[in-house]
């Protein structure tokens, strides 16, 4: 289970719609709970910097910007939790091209953005054999 701030969750769904129609991408920030829930408390919007011609279907995020985060959140005493993305005009779930960039342990959150409004937000784990994604129960938080 994936809990989001409220604030967190708005900051997705409105840089979905901010993008549109190229792809958005950034940053899950927050904690791992010691029973195995996960907890977002903010988000770290990134620019996506695949070329212009494939971001409307793709995303790609600067190595030196998750470096550059990474080191700014673990000083913050928090961690990168996962990644989010909107898919303009598609539904909320990863593509087979996700699923070949997807890392073990971070969670996922695709956001459907149907012409230019965030309709739905859902979030998705690697399996263990990592050859697919498994639903991920989000819950928006206060």
């Amino acid at each position: 289970m994936i809990t989001i701030a409220a604030d967190a969750l708005a900051a997705i769904l409105a840089h979905g719609e901010a993008d549109f129609p190229f792809e958005a991408c950034g940053l899950l920030v927050g904690r791992d709970d010691p029973g195995g829930a996960r907890r977002v408390e903010v988000v770290c919007p990134l620019p996506n910097v695949r070329e212009e011609e494939e971001r409307h279907h793709r995303f790609l995020i600067a190595p030196e910007d998750l470096v550059r985060e990474e080191r700014r959140v673990r000083l913050e005493g928090r961690e990168i939790v996962g990644v989010y993305h909107s898919h303009p005009d598609r539904p909320a779930a990863p593509s087979r091209h996700d699923l070949r960039l997807a890392w073990p342990l971070y969670s996922y959150v695709v956001v459907a953005v149907r012409a230019g409004s965030a309709v739905e937000a859902l979030s998705w784990r690697l399996s263990a054999d990592r050859v697919r994604f498994e639903p991920e129960a989000l819950v928006k938080g206060d």
